[in-house]
């Protein structure tokens, strides 16, 4: 029998509903304890997945007139007897009913507990549980299709299906062994070769896709560069509609990154305002351009700022330290303070880095000129392709990390097989790559590795 526990699943803070969740055997009948409906009915004999109105009493104080939803096990979030009070948001009114279920010996939830009851009873996998967490924080129209998909179960069913062919050669290998004196052979080689060949390639694809799927999550990182002055945390604060970075005449002034994401046309974007590219002697902003170049790296997008006022000469000597880093870069160069120079000027700049073969665009960060189109330029570079409701994109480090496991177990059966090694190390291989799948769905899984996940969860979900 588990622990009643409870806790506020609504955020926190004061609202016109908050909602509080009890689950464990026993909910209803503790519920009744504190909760009076008109009728004089207990909920203990009520229909399940039926809504009560009714009054909740401190002793004789009348806190709030509230709304009790009962759930049965097993049809519940959590597959046990559940409850949920729907109050009117006052901090006040959630604290005293919280404080009278604590009173009553229900146990305040930890991070995640709830839908980790919900794996332990088998309501969904631990991939399933994971999505719900990115479902919850999903910030964009691609993050909550994939999110959806997810805890519906479309990753779920491909994993399955790769294991259930694993599993039928590998007993038919180790069925070989049983036999060895024999010499008989129920596993076919070459067939067995073609599988290896097809489970490699999909999980190739599922790998590779957590590229798309992590900018997908965390927001597509673009970084913003460029010699000091040149208007870059006055753009990061208008495209962020928001004073994020220190605007100043000053050079020098953003020594360290600055990070935030904003959703444009339904895709997130992570901007990143670096340090300003210059030779200097100051050993803490020198440190600020050493990141401005791990930024580069790490980025999807740079946009290159350029400003218009300074000399040509100027930029291209600058361009020799930053050009390497934007090999294999989507880059669009943005030449910036557009409306301080002459339409010649413009002509000329516009022939820089044609190499590149980069978006260039004119623009007033200052006086917020065809900053329009460089967010339609930002969504169109971003590229992220529609999602179907059958398409799984991985999102989930954990996943990528056990994906990759697998896929060299995998490997290392192909490579037996060619040489021919002896059917035990064959099995052996074969069972290590379904180890490392079913790592990802909790048909394997710790409690060690069970805590980290769910430690990530609200409290309350």
């Amino acid at each position: 029998m588990s622990e009643i526990i409870c806790a506020i699943s609504t955020p926190p803070g004061m609202g016109a509903i908050a909602v509080i969740r009890l689950s464990g055997e026993g909910s209803i009948g503790l519920t009744d304890g504190v909760f009076s409906s008109p009728s004089g009915r207990k909920l203990a004999e009520a229909s399940a997945n039926t809504v009560h109105f009714g009054q909740i009493y401190a002793c004789e104080e009348l806190l709030d007139e509230v709304l009790v939803t009962i759930f049965h096990a097993p049809h519940s979030f959590t597959g046990e007897e559940s409850v949920e009070i729907s109050c009117h948001g006052s901090v006040y009114i959630q604290q005293r009913i919280m404080e009278l279920l604590l009173g009553e010996g229900v146990r305040m939830a930890q991070a995640g507990e709830f839908t980790r009851r919900a794996f332990r009873n088998g309501k969904f996998d631990l991939s399933q549980a994971e999505a719900v967490a990115d479902l919850i924080a999903s910030s964009s129209r691609a993050s909550h299709r994939v999110a959806m998909n997810q805890m519906r179960g479309g990753f779920t069913r491909k994993l399955a299906l790769l294991r259930d062919k694993l599993l039928q050669f590998v007993s038919l290998i180790e069925l070989e062994l049983d036999f060895s004196e024999e010499d008989v052979e129920f596993a076919n080689r070459e067939k067995l070769y073609e599988l290896t060949n097809e489970i490699e390639e999909k999980i190739q694809t599922l790998a590779d896709s957590f590229r798309l799927g992590n900018a997908i999550k965390s927001g597509i990182p673009v970084a913003i560069i460029g010699e000091t002055n040149v208007g870059k945390s006055t753009l990061l604060n208008l495209l962020l509609n928001e004073e994020k970075a220190i605007v100043s005449d000053i050079h020098g002034t953003t020594r360290d990154v600055i990070e935030d994401t904003v959703n444009m046309g339904g895709v997130t974007f992570r901007f990143i305002d670096t340090a300003g590219i210059r030779q200097t002697s100051d050993v803490i902003e020198t440190l600020g351009i050493e990141r401005t170049f791990r930024k580069i790296e790490q980025a999807s997008i740079v946009l290159w700022m350029i400003d218009m006022t300074t000399s040509r000469d100027q930029i291209e000597t600058l361009a020799v330290s930053i050009m390497p880093a934007l090999q294999d870069k989507q880059v669009i160069l943005l030449f910036n303070k557009a409306d301080l120079v002459s339409e010649d000027v413009r002509t000329d700049f516009d022939t820089l880095f044609p190499e590149l073969g980069a978006d260039r665009l004119f623009i007033s960060a200052k006086q917020h000129h065809n900053t329009d189109r460089l967010q339609e330029l930002l969504v169109e570079a971003a590229a992220i392709p529609s999602i179907g409701e059958e398409d799984v994109i991985v999102t989930n480090l954990r996943h990528y990390e056990s994906l990759n496991s697998a896929l060299e177990a995998i490997r290392r059966v192909k490579e037996g097989l060619e040489v021919g090694i002896t059917h035990d190390f064959l099995s052996q291989d074969i069972r290590e790559c379904m180890f490392y799948l079913g790592e990802i769905t909790g048909q394997i899984s710790t409690d060690e590795i069970l805590g980290n996940i769910f430690s990530k969860f609200c409290i309350g979900k």
